[in-house]
């Protein structure tokens, strides 16, 4: 471990002087305020620590930590199993293991622990009218607990509170910031037909499809709920800022997981996409390239479980290549409109999709018989019962039963001793 920023983790001495909280680090609201500080959304190690400790005990362990390493590596914090975001052990299974994880991890939370006071941000949140949830919060969305160790510490939250009824019965609508008319249109009227049906739409606030998601649930008088990668004081990306406040002001929320103050860039996005997916009962791509950060939602709703849907578009637009990809892989189900996507994220039989049905004609109804004949007859000339059976294939008294059946139906006229069809 001597290349750990803090020295060796049996018994090296400290280098970093001792951080004493100017707040109540016991106070469980604070200590997750302060580990959405301290950790970047998804940081599996401190994810398994607050789950195991309790966020005012495993942030009691890290300030120990940044006195004296080399000591807190001795005690009980070992036990705890920590997942190395591959599916395996990580070398993880033996106290060395674990004592390198955690070694590395104090080093990335350590420099963020000088200063650190979660009050100035929630005072930041008061003023925009803003709440803060835990997960022992009953307006926490607990479909986040799926994410386990990846589960976000808190959120932030503007707006409507309580996420949980918003969660209850939502879709995620998600795809390409690079949108086509044709994407946007989907994806508006997509919106607008599941906020009539009682959902709430999720997604991202960026433009392109995200835009359109939200723009589709605000103009139907629906909620919405936008997660930010950013802290939720300063929303981006700021030509949506108007739409965003829109969100705010109409029954719906802006949040995000890391504080006020925090900025927004590529990883975050990318964890904010599994909140996307958790938080959703079900995911829809509307357009997506082959390399889109939409398709890392899809895939991760996939992994929990999630239903999965995409709209197909022109086999000739890259932006709907993305689409075309989950589909052919089996890994969406396709969808063309709000009714589709319903059945897919709603209750069995209760939200089930119409049955669809082409124009009936009346020769529907026929038999094979019937058909041939329809088939048979000329449109204009009528044709002398021998000619009809000889084209239909039929005998001609097989023939003239058969066309009385289609002048009983209104579908043959029998004159100037021939046949021909109907109007």
């Amino acid at each position: 471990m001597s290349g750990t920023p803090f020295g060796g983790a049996d018994g090296a001495a400290p280098v970093r002087a001792a951080v004493t909280p100017s707040f109540d680090a016991e106070d469980p609201l604070l200590a997750a305020a302060a580990w959405s500080r301290i950790a970047e959304p998804g940081d599996l190690v401190a994810g398994a620590l607050v789950s195991r400790l309790g966020a005012g005990p495993a942030l009691a362990w890290v300030l120990d930590a940044a006195r004296d390493l080399g000591r807190a590596l001795r005690g009980p914090v070992l036990e705890v199993p920590l997942p190395d975001g591959s599916g395996g052990s990580g070398g993880t299974g033996t106290p060395r293991g674990a004592r390198e994880r955690l070694a590395a991890a104090v080093g990335r939370w350590a420099p963020r622990l000088e200063n650190l006071d979660p009050r100035r941000e929630l005072h930041v949140l008061a003023r925009h009218g803003g709440a803060l949830l835990t997960p022992d919060d009953p307006r926490w969305p607990g479909a986040l607990g799926d994410l386990g160790p990846a589960a976000p510490f808190a959120l932030w939250v503007r707006g409507q509170h309580d996420l949980a009824a918003l969660a209850t019965r939502s879709v995620a609508v998600v795809g390409a910031r690079a949108a086509t008319s044709y994407g946007e249109h989907v994806a508006t009227r997509l919106a607008t037909g599941l906020v009539e049906r009682g959902f709430t739409v999720v997604s991202g606030g960026a433009y392109g499809i995200d835009a359109a998601a939200h723009r589709g649930a605000v103009a139907a008088g629906g909620p919405t709920v936008a997660l930010l990668a950013g802290g939720v004081d300063r929303f981006y990306p700021q030509g949506n800022h108007d739409l965003l406040r829109r969100v705010v002001e109409d029954a719906g929320a802006v949040v995000s997981e890391v504080p006020p103050g925090s900025a927004p860039f590529r990883q975050r996005f990318l964890a904010r996409n599994r909140l996307i997916a958790a938080m959703s009962r079900a995911t829809v791509v509307v357009e997506a390239a082959w390399r889109s950060g939409a398709l890392s939602t899809a895939r991760r709703a996939a992994e929990l479980l999630r239903p999965v849907g995409a709209v197909p578009g022109p086999v000739t637009s890259m932006a709907s290549g993305g689409c075309h990809v989950l589909l052919r892989d089996g890994l969406a189900t396709c969808v063309t409109d709000a009714d589709e996507v319903a059945e897919l994220a709603g209750d069995l039989g209760d939200d089930a999709a119409p049955a669809r049905q082409g124009h009936h004609r009346p020769v529907d109804d026929l038999d094979d018989v019937g058909r041939r004949l329809w088939d048979a007859l000329p449109l204009r000339s009528p044709a002398p019962l021998e000619a009809v059976a000889r084209t239909a294939g039929l005998a001609p008294g097989e023939a003239l039963a058969g066309l009385g059946g289609l002048l009983l139906a209104g579908l043959a006229v029998q004159r100037d001793g021939g046949w021909r069809r109907a109007g």
